[in-house]
């Protein structure tokens, strides 16, 4: 026998134990100089999740103190990286992505029973016959009386074009109505509005800047100039952000060839920058861009590209002041965390993202600070920074170190603004309340017309009472709105509108009554004269 031979069984050996201990350091994110080190911090963590699995005297979920400690970690970075939850990655994703699969209705848990407040507009159950009041008592043969919101929506919803059956109660009808309804891709709407405000303003409300919402606005503006918009009334108040390439391609609608959006730049020093191009739809437009304190991150690119290139004009109060970007990374076992990769800068180099210094808490009292100072109120009393000051080409002063400062400012309407109002509509108290007033008579109410609703209904001094009423009962406090009563009538007439005429009508009719609103008006009619 060749001495070779006797060899090959142990060199076989040696290599197969080499492959165990390469593979079981390698990381594919690593660099290669890193593969036959170990990591210390990594190791320590490990050791002490291991010792309270197999040694602490009681039993620990430790998954949960894996999660405080991620969160941890991050809260000592910066306010924008957070940790995502396995649980919450689903909504979050849908949220972002602009859709999910479903059946496509609103509801609202009705004495036990799900009851649709409105549908979808061309969504499965809109397209099956479904209709606004309808309450839904079984699928596929379960019971759906009694079950959380929750356990609803996981029985609604499954897979794309998968069917579900549907056994309604609708007033009028005596026997129960069998619907075959077929799930499909219902979008998150991140466009709330889309109409005009005079013969040739138009405007578009954006909420957030999700996968869908390019499409949502590039459609919607389209619209507004076949009705006649040379102008575009832009509301990104409230709007926290979202996808960054969303915000470009929507300002690559507003800027000529070559135009620089924006640059990010991360913690090496390489840059990445982003440039107009040729389609732009409404590059001879004027534009009229609304911020105010809670317009954050993609809202603010925005803001500031169109300033910085002397485009259109920037109205309301100083934005949010968020200049970083995020990247989300899965942490393997369905959680993500999102990470601070890099900053952004507006065109002429400056970055709007405000100090974190102090930490988290004193970062997310900031509004508390321009409440006190006055700032909401009076321009006057924003800080600015003369090391910060930039000019646009057009030779404008622009500010960084803190939002984007608008070119006209809009105080906070004292009248409109009302932290009660805001929470009880964000908490669907109001949705809720409207509903049960329109299942009293909806046939009157949709006897209706649109524009006979929008021009003359009017909410009367008992409707706001049966909703004091009805708040006492919902929440066990004593809500009343004496210096806000004119306020919660245009929140109660809005509210109907968006149940019975869907898309845009809840805005329509609240921003009659917005101070901001009136100003791009005027802004408007004063550039048409000129």
């Amino acid at each position: 026998m060749s001495k070779y031979k006797i060899y090959i069984p142990l060199l076989i050996g040696l290599a197969v134990a080499a492959g165990i201990f390469i593979g079981g350091n390698l990381d594919f994110q690593d660099k290669s100089d890193k593969l036959f080190t170990s990591n210390s911090k990594k190791d320590k963590l490990n050791r002490l999740i291991d010792y309270i699995d197999f040694e602490y005297v009681e039993d620990v979920n430790t998954d949960s103190i894996v999660d405080v400690t991620v969160n941890g970690i991050l809260d000592n970075l910066d306010p924008h990286s957070v940790y995502i939850p396995k649980e919450k990655m689903k909504r979050t994703a849908e949220n972002m992505k602009g859709n999910f699969v479903g059946i496509g209705i609103n509801f609202y848990t009705f004495k036990d029973t799900i009851t649709v407040i409105k549908t979808i507009e061309n969504g499965p159950s809109a397209k099956a016959g479904i209709l606004g009041g309808d309450r839904i008592l079984e699928a596929n043969g379960q019971s759906l009386l009694g079950e959380t919101n929750d356990s609803l929506v996981e029985k609604l919803r499954g897979k794309r074009y998968s069917e579900v059956i549907l056994k309604v109660l609708r007033k009028g009808e005596p026997d129960l109505l069998t619907f075959n309804v077929t799930r499909d891709e219902v979008p998150i709407k991140s466009v709330d509005a889309s109409y005009m405000l005079t013969d040739n303003l138009g405007y578009i409300k954006i909420n957030r800047f999700a996968e869908s919402t390019y499409k949502e606005f590039i459609d919607a503006l389209k619209d507004l100039k076949n009705e006649g918009a040379t102008s575009l009334a832009l509301d990104l108040r409230g709007n926290p952000g979202g996808f960054l390439e969303i915000a470009v391609n929507i300002i690559d609608e507003f800027l000529e060839d070559n135009k620089l959006i924006v640059y990010t730049r991360n913690k090496k020093g390489d840059e990445d920058r982003s440039y107009a191009t040729k389609r732009g739809v409404f590059e001879n437009g004027q534009v009229f861009v609304m911020i105010d304190e809670n317009s954050a991150s993609a809202s603010e690119i925005i803001a500031g590209a169109l300033q910085d290139n002397d485009k259109g004009t920037i109205v309301g109060r100083r934005s949010y002041g968020k200049g970083l970007v995020q990247r989300e990374m899965q942490l393997g076992d369905g959680s993500a965390v999102r990470l601070t990769v890099s900053k952004y800068y507006t065109p002429t180099g400056r970055s709007i993202q405000r100090s974190y210094a102090n930490g988290n808490t004193d970062y997310y009292d900031d509004f508390a600070y321009r409440v006190n100072n006055g700032e909401l109120l009076d321009p006057s009393k924003i800080e600015v920074a003369d090391s910060l000051k930039y000019k646009t080409p057009k030779g404008k002063i622009v500010y960084g170190g803190g939002g984007i400062i608008p070119d006209v400012f809009v105080p906070l309407d004292q009248k409109m603004y009302n932290e009660t109002l805001s929470f009880l509509e964000r908490k669907g108290y109001f949705s809720n309340f409207i509903f049960e007033e329109i299942e009293k008579d909806r046939q009157a109410y949709n006897a209706i017309s649109k524009q006979d609703f929008f021009d003359n209904f009017q909410v009367d001094d008992q409707m706001v009472k049966d909703f004091e009423n009805y708040l006492q009962i919902k929440t066990r406090s004593n809500i009343v709105f004496v210096a806000y009563r004119d306020q919660a009538k245009y929140y109660l007439k809005a509210t109907i509108a968006e149940q019975l005429y869907g898309f845009g009508a809840f805005y329509k009719i609240l921003n009659k009554h917005d101070t901001m609103i009136d100003k791009v008006k005027q802004l408007h009619q004063e550039v048409s004269v000129d």
